[in-house]
């Protein structure tokens, strides 16, 4: 099962490649954009919600040292105003009216719609367009009527009607409009170019061209000479295939290695859910909007109880009052050991999501859940980090790649497939009934 959930994947991301002349196009808008003073303004309901907040933190807090932070703001993230803007007008105009207000001709609107069809994004698209804005989509399946009444500029569509393959594919669509719009902007000369070469460009190169690293050491390509503005272009174009063909390769090398680890982890879980076990996710900054997809996942399926089952799930990062009181008033390392010592059970289940698998907070909470007696589930990076070593997960999925982007792609579908053997487990399991899960059996306190 793990085989073939991985060989879903395979096609909807390769064809990616196909659009990279169009995710291309994409970044230099959006570079033309940042230049003249805009800010990108990004929206989604449910998962989609939880990519704007990804690609907010992308923009605003650079994972290349030394590169600038572009203004970048998820219209998903501020609860009262969503609530209350939905409770008067109703959800599908709650990112339209944010953009009524907040929204400028210079500012760049990126929204994110599993199917295409989400009418709350197509009204913000619509605004938005209308204001002058730039605009981006990324959708899935076909690309629904947001690509078919053609309501941004640049749609990119992961073209499958599996709506979390889609979002594994708008992970990749979205690191790669950072990525590469920092491309650009490294060659200002070229963005002031309207296209053809140009023979009398300027020698010099960006900035930080010849500092070895950052952005440089990511697109050599950029710092060869004098760029014209077609020859940029067709460079960024091919390094999307290139890093399409990569994250390609790794999800794959990484479903063969991970599959009897991903199938026991799905059991122990199955096993807690039954017992009445509830899931508390934690990480920090893009890990932290994975956190709050993975408990999306769990709790809100998206599909009928018949197929897939509504599973407890907290996120320990959603409650900004909480971690900011923590964090103010006795350190940001507590702020997840603090909450699952107060809020965690025995037979519970933490799980943890980091890139480096060395982020102090996230490790005192894994020894937090470890003491209160709950199974640990850990996603990290490169060899794992301090989260591999000996007693603190029980089970650990580390993606081995250097890079931050493919690293947090990898771990989108260890996650999902994650979830997908946990529901066959579940079906199969006899204390789950239709009527939801079976009273909590008192679990003793280990440790």
């Amino acid at each position: 099962m793990v085989a073939t959930a991985f060989d879903r994947r395979v096609e909807p991301i390769a064809q990616l490649s196909e659009a990279a002349d169009a995710i291309a196009a994409a970044c230099l808008a959006m570079a033309r954009a940042f230049r003249a003073g805009g800010r990108l303004l990004v929206f989604g309901t449910g998962t989609a919600a939880t990519d704007a907040q990804h690609v907010s933190v992308e923009f605003m807090h650079p994972v290349i040292v030394g590169k600038r932070a572009l203004p970048a703001f998820s219209l998903a993230a501020d609860s009262a105003t969503v609530s209350g803007l939905a409770r008067r007008g109703g959800l599908d105009a709650v990112f339209a009216n944010q953009l009524r207000v907040l929204g400028r001709s210079q500012d760049i609107a990126v929204g994110v719609s599993g199917d295409g069809d989400c009418p709350a994004v197509a009204q913000a698209l619509t605004v938005a367009r209308a204001s002058g804005m730039t605009t981006v989509a990324l959708v899935g399946a076909d690309g629904g009527q947001i690509a078919a009444r053609e309501l941004a500029e640049h749609c990119l569509v992961v073209r499958s009607g599996d709506h979390r393959v889609v979002k594994e594919g708008h992970v990749t669509l979205y690191h790669l409009l950072w990525e590469l719009t920092h491309a650009y902007l490294e060659q200002p000369h070229a963005l002031d170019q309207a296209s053809a070469p140009d023979a009398s460009a300027p020698d010099a190169p960006a900035d930080n061209a010849s500092s070895g690293g950052g952005i440089s050491g990511l697109y050599p390509f950029l710092y060869s000479g004098p760029t014209s503005l077609d020859a940029l272009t067709a460079e960024v174009a091919a390094s999307a295939r290139a890093k399409i063909a990569e994250i390609a390769d790794l999800r794959r090398s990484v479903g063969e290695a991970e599959g009897e680890s991903l199938a026991a982890c799905a059991a122990a879980l199955a096993a807690g859910f039954s017992q009445g076990a509830t899931l508390l996710a934690f990480g920090n900054g893009g890990s932290s909007s994975d956190a709050q997809d993975i408990v999306h996942t769990f709790l809100d399926p998206g599909a009928p109880e018949s197929v897939a089952a509504a599973l407890p799930a907290l996120c320990l990062t959603n409650d900004t009052a909480v971690v900011t009181a923590l964090s103010n008033d006795v350190g940001f390392d507590v702020v997840f050991a603090r909450q699952l010592q107060a809020v965690g059970r025995p037979g519970d289940i933490a799980v943890a999501v980091s890139t480096s698998g060395g982020s102090a907070n996230v490790l005192a909470a894994l020894a937090a859940a470890r003491k209160a007696g709950m199974t640990t589930v850990g996603f990290a990076g490169y060899g794992g980090g301090k989260m591999a070593e000996p007693g603190l997960v029980d089970h650990l999925f580390a993606v081995p790649s250097a890079s931050v982007h493919r690293i947090q792609e990898v771990q989108t579908t260890l996650y999902h497939v994650l979830w997908e053997l946990v529901q066959q487990d579940v079906r199969q399991d006899a204390g789950l009934t239709a009527a939801g899960p079976a009273p909590r059996t008192p679990q003793p306190v280990r440790g």
